[in-house]
């Protein structure tokens, strides 16, 4: 198999399973902010690292039509309290309909808790990130895993990760040699890598095999090159054919 059909098939073969939520997708309650007058990104360094790992995990979940993936969007968790609420960089839910897009998420509304939220940190919220959050989203709101993770550079290399355990104890996940962290819920691993050009620590999903996946420029480089090495073998097989008839006619 090409390397494109190869994603294809792991995709389908390593996506989790899971049931459908029991609310319904709910773009916007009257009364309930949907925005603040913070910017989207702390700095540069996050906004490359949401946009590209949102990006993949996009690409990952398309093949299923009940996966949401909010971007630094609020999330509101009980009901009639418009005081409890988060905004994660970027966070995954299941068993909800991945359209119409949200201007908040309601996980009462929804029936749903996010399953996996990242944050990357900043100066401003790393605290709260490192401590309060844990508890915040693993016990308060229900959600199954919490990372945060460095993006910038020239700051310390810092990523962690908890689940809630069998018992809703947290848990952190214990890296494996590469430094890695390996996502139960999602079925990925999760490993940075340094990007000398942009100064981002980037952090990056791979499917449970190693097969990383790739963001809509890196698998665009992938079909032209697979595109360009087709034409190259159609190219070859043409001048062997002549070659071949060349001989035929030099033995009559």
């Amino acid at each position: 198999m090409d390397t494109i059909n190869d994603f294809e098939f792991k995709q389908r073969k390593y996506s989790p399973i899971f049931p459908k939520a029991s609310g319904k997708p709910t773009v916007y309650i009257e009364g309930y902010p949907c925005e603040d007058d913070e910017p989207m990104a702390a700095t540069g360094f996050h906004g490359e690292q949401i946009r590209i790992f949102s990006e993949q995990l996009t690409r990952y979940f398309s093949i299923n039509a009940h996966v949401y993936i909010g971007i630094d969007s609020f999330i509101y968790y009980r009901e009639a309290d418009i005081t409890k609420f988060v905004a994660p960089d970027v966070y995954v839910v299941f068993g909800v309909d991945k359209y119409p897009l949200r201007r908040s998420f309601y996980t009462w509304a929804e029936g749903a808790a996010p399953v996996a939220v990242f944050e990357f940190l900043s100066d401003s919220t790393a605290h709260q990130d490192r401590h309060e959050k844990v508890r915040l989203y693993l016990k308060d709101i229900g959600v199954q895993e919490y990372f945060i993770h460095q993006p910038e550079l020239k700051k310390s290399a810092e990523f962690h990760g908890w689940r809630r355990g069998p018992s809703g104890n947290i848990v952190e996940i214990l890296p494996d040699g590469r430094e890695g962290l390996f996502s139960e819920t999602l079925n990925l691993w999760l490993r940075w890598e340094e990007q000398q050009h942009s100064r981002v620590r980037l952090l990056r999903p791979y499917l449970p095999d190693g097969t990383p996946i790739t963001t809509s420029m890196e698998e665009h480089h992938l079909r032209v090159a697979a595109e360009t090495r087709a034409q190259e073998l159609e190219v070859e097989l043409e001048r062997l054919r002549e070659q071949l008839a060349s001989l035929q006619n030099k033995n009559r």
